[in-house]
């Protein structure tokens, strides 16, 4: 059994509702129209009511999920994910041309007791209802999520049951989130950082608000509205939402309530870290996560230093030279967690397991400090230039000392083995002989630009991570 949590939905409701019924209900019309535990489902749709309760609902049923960004709306792309997972169900809330072996269902259709009638929900759920999901937790195939494809096409990343219950029960012991928490993520629900979210909401038994976090504007004013006391977001939205409160100061006030500003899926750039508490008085709690084992370490409200230290029961290490390093010495970051995914769908759809061993390669670079709290540099990247060996997404931390957002694009050149081009975002627009200056004060001769170039903002894909494809695209 879970413990029952409470929906806010400024679209669907003026008032937090119990939501049980309605994803028992849900779960019956599902289950009626054939879908089956022994399934795999596609679930599509953006941040909603009737997502959540939809999404709850194939939980109770055992099925195995497989989430999908609501803009993924080409069919071909929507075919090659539901033959990959060899799904036999898409549940959406948008209109899809047919996929072949695949039943499509408008999951907003759906009869259910309640059909979102707002506090009739509250009524329905009674004081001892509660929802079994141990038949979901108890999958190999709880999940499949699709990593963020930086390097190519997105891979299925197939996770337990077990290791998501163990990964967001480890969250909660070390964020502290109780029954009274009001989350507010500004994140889609169908990525990992996001569902993440979902997962903690419902099993620490608080509130969740849907913010139409999209238009930062209305989801800041929602946030202070309902008291929240959570929110979750990447760093390009956070870069928006102190936007929002410099345009909008009266609304700095009614957000002192909110205890944890969590922030992820992108590094966190020291000039946004400052800026943010200077503006609000509480930090940015960086963390660091992967899909493939969920939250890894994490920066608390007592401790809000990098990204924290590791989860309980998860352990991390830094190897340099084949050697664990010591304090303040960086290298490549390995893990070692029992929440580890059980492996990588292949293109036929299946299962390539998990790397065997008690530590798992991350790819990243990072540090350990003397408290055991972890830094991370960026990913294990390294290009030649003139002899040295360099880090870009190293030089892009160093280099945002200058006091913006700073992406460095490396270039195969015969003569110096690689030519790096720094992109500055400036909404102002200043002259890249400008910020040439400010970056080279904070870099060896070595690590200096070969160009520099200004963009008002930096693309972006998923949730909130840089495009770097689309980035070299604009640059040409």
């Amino acid at each position: 059994m879970t413990r029952s949590g409470r929906l806010l939905d400024p679209a669907e409701a003026p008032g937090a509702v119990g939501i049980t019924h309605r994803v028992l209900s849900t779960a019956d019309a599902l289950h009626g129209l054939g879908v089956r535990s022994s399934d795999r489902v596609l679930i599509q749709g953006d941040n909603s009511a009737p997502y959540l309760v939809t999404l709850l609902a194939l939980m109770r049923l055992g099925t195995s999920l497989v989430p999908v960004d609501h803009r993924q709306t080409v069919p071909a792309d929507l075919e090659l994910s539901a033959r990959q997972a060899g799904a036999g169900w898409l549940l959406t809330s948008g209109a899809v041309a047919d996929l072949p072996g695949v039943k499509t269902v408008d999951y907003r259709a759906l009869p259910t007791t309640d059909a979102g009638a707002g506090a009739g929900a509250a009524r329905g759920a009674g004081a001892d209802a509660q929802l079994d999901l141990s038949e979901w937790f108890a999958r190999d195939d709880a999940v499949i999520l699709w990593s963020s494809g930086t390097t190519g096409r997105p891979k299925g990343v197939v996770r337990s049951g077990r290791a998501v219950r163990g990964n967001t029960l480890r969250t909660i012991e070390a964020m502290g989130y109780g029954p009274d928490d009001v989350l507010a993520p500004l994140l889609p629900f169908s990525h990992q950082y996001g569902l993440s979210v979902v997962l903690l909401w419902w099993m620490a038994g608080c509130t969740l608000l849907v913010t139409p976090y999209q238009h930062i504007g209305t989801a800041v004013e929602q946030a202070a509205e309902y008291g929240a006391t959570a929110v979750d977001a990447a760093p390009v939205t956070y870069h928006t939402l102190l936007g929002v409160l410099r345009r909008r100061p009266a609304l700095r006030g009614p957000l002192a309530n909110v205890r944890i500003w969590g922030v992820g899926g992108a590094p966190l750039a020291a000039p946004l870290a400052r800026e943010f508490e200077e503006t609000l008085g509480r930090p940015l709690l960086d963390g660091y996560g992967m899909t493939e084992l969920g939250n890894i370490a994490l920066a608390t409200p007592g401790d809000p230093v990098h990204c924290g230290r590791p989860l309980p029961g998860v352990r991390v290490r830094v190897v340099r030279d084949g050697a664990e390093a010591v304090p303040g010495e960086s290298g490549h970051v390995e893990v070692s967690s029992p929440d580890l995914m059980e492996g990588y769908l292949l293109p036929d759809g299946t299962l390539d397991p998990a790397p065997a061993g008690e530590w798992y390669a991350t790819g990243d670079l990072g540090l350990l400090d003397a408290g055991g709290r972890l830094t991370v540099l960026g990913r294990d990247r390294a290009v030649d230039r003139m002899g040295f060996t360099l880090y870009p997404e190293r030089l892009e931390r160093k280099a945002e000392a200058c006091g913006r957002g700073v992406k460095v694009v490396a270039v195969e050149d015969e003569r110096r083995g690689h030519s790096l081009h720094f992109v500055v975002e400036d909404p102002g627009g200043g002259l890249p002989e400008e910020w040439r200056a400010r970056i080279v004060a904070h870099l060896a001769e070595y690590e200096w630009p070969n160009t520099v170039h200004v963009v008002r903002e930096f693309p972006t894909r998923g949730p909130g991570k840089v495009d770097v494809a689309a980035l070299r695209a604009l640059l040409g």
